[in-house]
């Protein structure tokens, strides 16, 4: 394993480069969504369908997982005295140090965050003036210390009638992806959003997801596919492309999950047979394999000391529960705990060398070139990801996030 762990390690970056034409990136969704392609990766073989095949190509009594994370309104500008223009990007929560409180506080709070212009923000702090029904509200944004590229970012405002939750939905901006190359539209409020879409706190959508329509669901459960949902807030590293090397240098994002006890019965329940819909769902459902083998090795660990970090998976000593027994143990552990969910966070890096515990098959969109995305679905295929990308390229699917999809069932 650790042979392994040294391997993937040493993966070159360059070997999962592909050329990618402006013109095959979806600047726009289509207008229906479940109109979009489905590219057929099974048995090695690849065919040409459409998304809304979708029920019937799952494997009989398969259960499809969902990340019902919700994007927010996370830009905020602001322009100093002077004119120039200053955007915070709100990235993650710090005080309170959770997403459901964070969005509900009434006077002030503090958010890790990416700062437009901040060669204009020397000092002092940022203020803009709000309205909100009948209501004139100023948001004030003082700047505390840096960590990396990011920044700690205090916000306050006058009105305690009106939460966070509510400034960000008056003044927010939604954070469309920077290759789109454009601003973000009045549509993209709608369509960058999945149809089940509940938890506030991406600052990306699960793009997996928006091919999903109440017509496709409805079809599912007609065809006896059951449904779970986990949560994983998308940060804004999961555009950020690995600039080093060898992956071994790349630090991955840190993400907030979030797991229902019931759900983690139900995925026990169905080993064997689970499809995860999207990348994030499957770095969570794997993700729930390590934290099961941390629980089993130290029943009494702390609950922050849960989240996976990145090359948890290539470490032998944490591959020697079967996925049943690692699940099991977060069930002992829920129910000493006398705790409904499953709350932590996943830093995993999956790629070639990785070996799956969770998930069966993948519904996934095409991505980026040079990314841990890239990285994840060629450990899938076992490295057969050119093959499919060629096709997609030749047979024109749209690339990226309201691009086409692809179901791989290897």
């Amino acid at each position: 394993m650790k042979r392994m762990a040294s391997k993937t390690k040493h993966i070159r970056i360059e070997e999962y480069d592909y050329s990618l034409p402006d013109d095959k990136i979806a600047k726009f969704p289509l207008a229906q969504r479940d109109d979009s392609k489905l590219l057929l990766y099974k048995d090695k073989q690849i065919t040409e369908k459409q998304f809304k095949n979708l029920p019937d190509l799952l494997p009989p009594g398969a259960l499809v997982v969902f990340n019902n994370t919700r994007v927010i309104q996370a830009r905020l500008l602001f322009r100093k005295e002077t004119g120039a223009r200053i955007e915070i990007f709100c990235l993650e929560p710090l005080i309170p140090h959770d997403y459901a409180l964070i969005f509900q506080e009434t006077q002030y709070c503090n958010w890790l965050c990416l700062v437009g212009n901040l060669k204009k923000w020397k000092e002092g702090s940022l203020k803009r003036v709000l309205q909100i029904n009948e209501d004139v509200i100023t948001l004030e944004a003082e700047k505390e210390e840096s960590v990396g590229d990011s920044h700690k970012i205090r916000f306050s405002w006058n009105n305690p009638s009106y939460t966070f939750a509510d400034l960000l939905e008056a003044a927010g901006i939604l954070p469309i992806p920077p290759y789109l190359h454009r601003d973000t539209e009045e549509s993209d409020l709608e369509t960058y959003q999945t149809v089940y879409s509940k938890i506030k706190g991406s600052v990306a959508a699960p793009t997996a997801g928006l091919h999903f329509t109440p017509e496709i669901l409805i079809a599912l459960e007609k065809k006896g596919f059951k449904r779970e949902e986990v949560t994983l807030h998308v940060g804004a590293g999961t555009f950020k492309p690995v600039k080093s090397d060898t992956i071994e240098a790349h630090e991955m994002h840190t993400e907030f999950i979030s797991v229902n006890r019931d759900t983690i019965q139900n995925l026990r329940n169905k080993l064997g047979n689970i499809i995860a819909v999207g990348t994030t769902s499957v770095r969570t459902l794997e993700s729930l394999y390590y934290i099961g083998t941390a629980l089993a090795a130290n029943p009494d660990i702390r609950e922050e000391q849960l989240a996976v970090k990145q090359w948890m998976p290539y470490e032998e000593e944490n591959n020697k529960l079967s996925p049943a027994e690692a699940l099991d143990s977060i069930l002992n552990y829920l129910d000493r705990t006398k705790m409904d969910k499953l709350i932590t966070s996943t830093q995993i890096i999956i790629a070639p060398g990785y070996t799956f515990k969770i998930v069966n098959g993948i519904i996934t969109n095409f991505h980026q070139p040079r990314s841990t995305l890239l990285l994840l679905i060629s450990a899938f295929v076992k490295g057969n990801w050119k093959e499919m990308y060629e096709y997609a390229l030749n047979h024109n699917f749209r690339f990226l996030s309201y691009g086409d999809s692809s179901l791989l069932l290897p």
